[in-house]
């Protein structure tokens, strides 16, 4: 198997709450909510980099469809990476996601290896991490 991951999706308790968090809040590319007209079928997709899409999904309609229980979060279970080109972006991405309505959990500091990074939480929970690694081209 070739690994190709193509699309994440995040599940979600409020599908508009996380629609305005992540389009207007941080400013993620999208078309909006598709599939209203179908039964556990609304979802919106984000633009990131080529070739890779984020999704936004109701957490009932995805345990319809994956046919699993709806369980308790955990902000733990899958963190999100977004390296950024330097400690100011780092900054400037933590100060946008606040704005937007994140809450903070782990504000901008030097790491002990030797980069820099900050973690947050979207309005559902999912945990984010801002990081630059100086050992990195960046984004």
């Amino acid at each position: 198997m070739k690994p190709r991951i193509t699309v994440i999706t995040l599940g979600v308790d409020d599908l508009e709450k996380s629609l305005q968090f992540y389009r207007e809040g941080l400013g993620f590319q999208t078309e909006g909510i598709v599939g209203k007209e179908f039964e556990h079928g609304a979802v919106a997709f984000f633009d990131l980099q080529e070739g890779l899409k984020l999704a936004i999904w109701s957490r009932r309609d995805i345990a319809h469809e994956a046919k699993v229980p709806l369980s308790p979060t955990s902000p733990t279970e899958f963190p999100l990476g977004h390296n950024v080109g330097s400690e100011e972006e780092v900054n400037m991405v933590l100060e946008k996601a606040k704005k937007a309505g994140a809450i903070i959990t782990d504000p901008a500091h030097d790491t002990f290896w030797g980069g820099y990074s900050a973690h947050f939480q979207d309005p559902d929970g999912h945990l984010w991490e801002v990081v630059w690694n100086p050992q990195w081209d960046g984004e």
